[in-house]
């Protein structure tokens, strides 16, 4: 893992300021010091193609274990650390190649990269598949022995009573195996998604305020929906969602058959829904998923007040989509430079402590983090990684006050894994999706709180309206997202067609 310098001795970040005009620029057209380095994940791609080989070799060796597990505590033991040997090695290989293809999605070497990782994942899921049907057959007073007649074994008992947990979800070892090299079959629809809105689809230029011509994407159009002139708001919308508007049904496919896979999977291990398959890994009751909506939907008058007052503050006689970005409050017009955005995001969350802050400017430093949008980039915002190695942040950086709290909110992400994987074993390093947003939205409120003591009054009214739409996009947009997702698969399982039309109509209704 990485180590930083402790105290104030870790590097400051420096960056020069940069500006790509009205285009989109090519990759290359990127500086370096503006581009993640994923070295730490494998040093080049000569050495991910040995990896692969190496890969192989390993996934025998587990093979070889299947029906002895129980052999001896030692050899459980011997099985389990070999597998995460082998699965630090997936993890790195399958990363580096989707990261490497994100990069660029239209590529062909690295989208070949990586649809051979994912075939490979496949493969190791089913060569491991034996071992939960033989843990189970084992029984529980079994494995209990085995782990108080050797001592290595002690780390793997939670993980094993999470499995026994889940032990009428878990099928024959025959059934296992088709499962897990049905795996990349079933993400068709997500691949063919990505590649299709990533590398392949185009947007109209429009004019901007300015009166310049500003070719549109997915992450310019937020900077066109805040513009005062409500012509550019209308006409980048109309730009975005027109242009999806011509593939619906296409994409109303997509979407449906990705239901579908959820559907299969989730009836092959005999849970009551597909809802249910999703939350059970985190032993969640569907009822808190049930809870979210309910309460959310149960408190939408602050949320109306808000866009009353928003239609009011804009003089408008209506409302429209295209109007909800727009700033209530006059905000700096000017981009703010990425290097003097890095400092906001350390000063504001100073209060973490000095290890923290170490590790934070290490990960600027350092290039952990790919900045800037680039021909055929993948869209939006993540942090990712694998086991073994410093996470990765994936931004498109545009200079918005958005994007500010973006680098804070994925940076939080990337600390969370990094100190997990510093402090926990492998097994539990992992952190599970329904506590993934604590440290981000956590790193976010820290950024605010410090902005808002250094603000004049004309600067606290627009980061309260920052944050007010903070409000409206994390709770209640989120709130509906998950609602669309479980009434949509839950028609798909009384057998209701998932067409453009009745997605479109849901989609409607809930907005």
């Amino acid at each position: 893992m990485i180590r930083t310098q402790s105290g104030n001795g870790a590097k400051k970040a420096a960056f020069t300021e940069i500006s790509f005009g009205g285009k989109v620029p090519p990759r290359c057209d990127i500086p370096v010091e503006y581009t993640w380095d994923l070295s730490a994940l494998q040093p080049s791609d000569e050495a991910w193609e040995e990896s692969f080989r190496r890969a192989g070799e390993e996934m025998q060796q587990l093979a070889s274990y299947n029906g002895k597990l129980f052999d001896s505590p030692e050899t459980l033991l011997e099985f389990l650390r070999l597998e995460e040997k082998a699965s630090e090695r997936m993890g790195k290989l399958y990363a580096y190649a989707t990261m490497k293809s994100h990069e660029n999605t239209s590529e062909a070497l690295y989208q070949g990269m990586a649809d051979r990782a994912g075939m490979l994942y496949s493969s190791f899921a089913a060569v491991c598949s034996f071992f939960n049907p033989e843990v189970l057959a084992a029984g529980e007073e079994k494995v209990n022995d085995f782990i108080a007649r050797c001592a290595g074994l002690a780390l793997y008992r939670h993980f094993f009573d999470d499995l026994l947990r889940s032990k009428e979800h878990v099928l024959s070892p025959r059934e296992e195996e088709l499962l897990a090299r049905s795996s990349e079959m079933a993400r068709t629809a997500e691949t063919a998604f990505s590649l299709f809105t990533n590398a392949d689809m185009t947007f109209p230029s429009i004019v901007d305020e300015k009166g310049e011509e500003t070719e549109l994407s997915e992450e310019r159009y937020y900077l066109l929906s805040r513009s005062r002139d409500r012509r550019v708001r209308k006409e980048a919308f109309e730009g975005l969602l027109g242009t999806y508007g011509k593939y619906r049904n296409s994409l109303g496919a997509l979407y449906s058959g990705s239901v579908k896979g959820d559907i299969f999977y989730a009836t092959a291990r005999k849970y009551q829904s597909s809802l249910d398959a999703s939350l059970d890994a985190d032993n969640i009751p569907s009822s808190v998923y049930d809870n979210v909506v309910s309460t959310v939907n149960a408190n939408l008058d602050a949320m109306h007040d808000y866009m009353r007052l928003r239609k009011k503050a804009l003089a408008l006689d209506e409302l429209h989509m295209y109007d909800l970005n727009v700033p209530l409050a006059d905000e700096p017009d000017a981009a703010i430079p990425y290097g003097k955005a890095v400092e906001m995001v350390v000063e504001g969350l100073a209060p973490l402590g000095e290890e923290y802050i170490d590790v934070l400017r290490n990960g600027f430093t350092t290039r952990w983090i790919d900045v800037y949008e680039n021909q055929g980039k993948h869209k939006g915002a993540y942090s990712w990684g694998s086991y073994g190695a410093h996470p990765f942040v994936l931004l498109n950086y545009s200079g918005t006050l958005r994007d500010v709290f973006t680098i804070a909110h994925e940076m939080g992400h990337s600390l969370h894994t990094w100190h997990s994987q510093e402090r926990q074993p492998q097994v539990y390093a992992d952190y599970t999706i329904f506590l993934a947003e604590v440290a981000s939205t956590v790193n976010e409120s820290l950024l605010l709180e410090s902005m808002l003591e250094k603000a004049s009054r004309e600067e606290k009214i627009y980061l309260l309206n920052h944050y007010l739409d903070q409000v409206r996009t994390t709770v209640y947009r989120q709130a509906m997202f998950a609602e669309f997702e479980r009434d949509m698969h839950a028609a798909a399982e009384q057998g209701a067609p998932l067409t453009a039309d009745s997605l479109c109509g849901v989609w409607r209704e809930l907005n």
